[in-house]
């Protein structure tokens, strides 16, 4: 499918994409890739992408509330039970995402 206008496409018979209730705003209703026929989440983008504002994100520190200092010595004692592992990327996930060493 080739979008010309948001919410036209060649082949209408899956609509994805609709006007948003805020307005300027389009809302699709499934995976969107960018550089990509085989997104994998709801938005892959295989390239560079500039941001000319901030990313929200869940552990953005303007999504919580009651930060606190935490026992350091605790905290350290809880890393040392942590699991570490290294890892490969799976080649197939690897030429989809552009990754060249693995």
């Amino acid at each position: 499918l080739q979008a010309s206008n948001p919410g036209q496409f060649e082949n209408d018979s899956d609509v994805l994409w609709q006007r948003g209730h805020v307005p300027e705003t389009i809302v699709c209703h499934g995976r969107v890739g960018i550089n990509t026929d085989a997104p994998d989440e709801a938005l892959v983008v295989c390239g560079n992408a500039k941001v000319m504002g901030r990313v929200m994100h869940p552990s953005d520190s303007r999504a919580k509330q009651n930060i606190r200092e935490v026992d350091t010595n605790e905290q350290l004692r809880r890393i040392t039970q942590m699991r570490l592992v290294e890892y490969d990327y799976r080649p197939e996930f690897a030429s989809v995402m552009g990754i060249k060493n693995t």
